[in-house]
């Protein structure tokens, strides 16, 4: 999850585009998030990572799945409330929404040592919502 830069989407690998703030605003590239997905793509700032990668699996299935999924996410509008969750949507939100989509255990993941994850329950409440309106 990224701002829009200028440029080609199918240079980057974008799959999913949502607004930024409100839902409005999103007809502006400045009001615009989009989400990434390519193979050997880069994450631009992963040094500004509090700590190291987490490994969550080893199962490649469950790789392969992540991929399929990222396209679906909810284009929510970042920094709102859409869904009723009680927290914005943003980029914690994406990560725990693939993490409950793919079927492992969010409960047992924590933030890093002395910091915290705005977001992340509304990407929780929204897979779950999603998940249980299609049973």
């Amino acid at each position: 999850m990224t701002p829009v830069p200028g440029g080609a989407r199918s240079e980057r690998g974008v799959v999913v585009v949502g607004p930024v703030g409100a839902r409005a605003a999103g007809r502006l590239r400045l009001f615009r998030y989009e989400v990434r997905c390519w193979r050997d793509g880069a994450i631009p700032d992963v040094a500004e990572a509090v700590e190291s990668p987490v490994s969550l699996t080893d199962d490649s299935s469950v790789a392969e799945r992540v991929l399929e999924l990222v396209p679906a996410v909810p284009a929510l509008t970042w920094g709102r409330d859409e869904s009723g969750a009680g927290e914005m949507w943003n980029s914690n939100s994406l990560t725990s929404w693939l993490i409950v989509r793919m079927g492992l255990d969010v409960e047992s993941i924590q933030p890093p040592a002395g910091g915290r994850a705005p977001g992340w329950d509304a990407g929780v409440a929204v897979a779950r919502a999603t998940a249980s309106s299609r049973a």
